[in-house]
């Protein structure tokens, strides 16, 4: 059994009222975003600033107060120590070693004139013996002339004659007396020369020294010129230090107007706190052939030491120091430590707590110091501190202060 079908139920609106309906519907939806939206950015959270984040912090540093004044910079160079007076003992005479002192042994002390050795004396005491022998009988030839002179004269006085002027030498024996004073002359001479040969048997120190080398020993057979030994005077050694050229116009050298400058002498090898105390002697006027630097003479005393009450470390020949010589004074500067001076000569200042970088004239730098010039006067506080951040005009603070 069929229903009939009702077209009013199944037909969709139309017309003005279907277009009026979808209207309504998308801006109810639209208004419900607006609302949703609105909602999410009312109550999404709000980020505050801190006061104390906005506020900058002043950099804490530790300052120096400089002042002006006269310094003396010093020049730091090395040495190398070397004798002041070194001689090579050499045979006078020849013949056999007989004697020798324990002290001519490397290493050991000798006084001044203290018999090293001795050479066999007996070949020269019988030239001395036999010189003097021959002196005997010049002197007596010589008396024997002299008394035939007179006798000759006399003789021509008994005749009543006079004497030719260009026979008087001849008649008179002159020339026979000149010839035995020469004689005896020479005599004088060979006795004096083997005195001189008997003394040179004996080897002695010509001054205090120590003893550096040997070269022959007991019962060598030695010949004239030959080595025997080398010696080194002990009063005093020399440093020779080589300083820059750019250097030299801070060194001031010993004159009769002025006194020697202080130089002070370090070794790695001596105990902590041991130095050694010289005098800057002068200027060799030659450079050093490897370095091209000016070679300088430093004169120490007493180098071995031998003072026990100055308590000095000894100095080897041969050895290199650290050489301090204290320079020319520098008249109105600004000394700092030279670790103060930043990159491009530059010197942090904190001026009214805040950073100022201050460009300097550094006049010189040694090994601790820079002197200055220019660029920093009285009063000025020159930051110690590394700083993480350096610009001008940034706040300082001191230890103790609030930010």
């Amino acid at each position: 059994m069929s229903h009939p079908i009702d077209d009013n139920a199944a037909r969709p609106e139309r017309g003005r009222a279907g277009f009026l309906k979808t209207a309504f519907i998308t801006v109810l939806i639209v208004l419900a975003g607006v609302v949703l939206v609105w909602f999410i950015f009312k109550t999404e959270p709000t980020a505050t600033r801190g006061g104390g984040a906005a506020r900058e912090t002043a950099m804490l540093v530790d300052v120096q107060t400089v002042r002006r004044g006269q310094y003396s910079p010093t020049v730091q160079v090395m040495g190398e120590v070397m004798p002041a007076r070194e001689v090579t003992l050499n045979a006078r005479v020849s013949g056999r070693v007989v004697q020798q002192a324990e002290a001519f042994t490397p290493g050991r002390l000798v006084a001044s004139g203290q018999e090293l050795m001795r050479i066999e004396p007996a070949d020269y005491q019988i030239a001395l013996e036999q010189r003097r022998s021959e002196l005997q009988k010049a002197l007596a030839d010589l008396e024997l002339e002299q008394g035939q002179q007179a006798v000759a004269r006399q003789e021509f006085e008994l005749l009543g004659e006079d004497i030719p002027v260009e026979n008087e030498a001849l008649i008179l024996r002159k020339p026979q007396l000149q010839q035995a004073r020469a004689t005896v002359a020479a005599a004088r001479a060979a006795v004096r020369q083997a005195e001189l040969n008997l003394a040179r048997t004996h080897i002695q120190s010509p001054f205090p020294a120590q003893v550096l080398a040997r070269e022959v020993t007991l019962g060598s057979e030695i010949s004239t010129g030959e080595a025997l030994g080398r010696l080194v005077a002990t009063d005093e050694y020399w440093v020779e230090a080589t300083v820059p050229l750019s250097q030299l116009r801070w060194l001031t050298f010993r004159d009769e107007s002025k006194p020697a400058t202080a130089v002070t002498l370090y070794q790695d090898s001596w105990e902590d706190g041991q130095q050694r105390k010289g005098r800057l002697q002068q200027l060799v006027g030659e450079l050093d052939s490897n370095a091209r630097m000016a070679r300088v003479l430093i004169v120490v005393e007493d180098p071995l030491g031998l003072d026990e009450a100055q308590g000095s470390p000894g100095l080897i020949l041969g050895s290199i120091l650290k050489v301090k010589i204290e320079g020319r004074p520098l008249e109105n500067v600004v000394r700092l430590d030279r670790d103060l001076i930043r990159r491009n000569n530059t010197v942090w200042v904190m001026e009214d707590r805040t950073l100022a970088v201050r460009k300097v004239d550094v006049a010189f730098m040694d090994e601790n110091f820079a002197y200055i010039r220019d660029g920093l006067s009285d009063g000025d506080q020159v930051i110690t501190n590394d700083l993480a951040s350096v610009v001008d005009g940034a706040k300082l603070r001191l230890e103790g202060e609030q930010p």
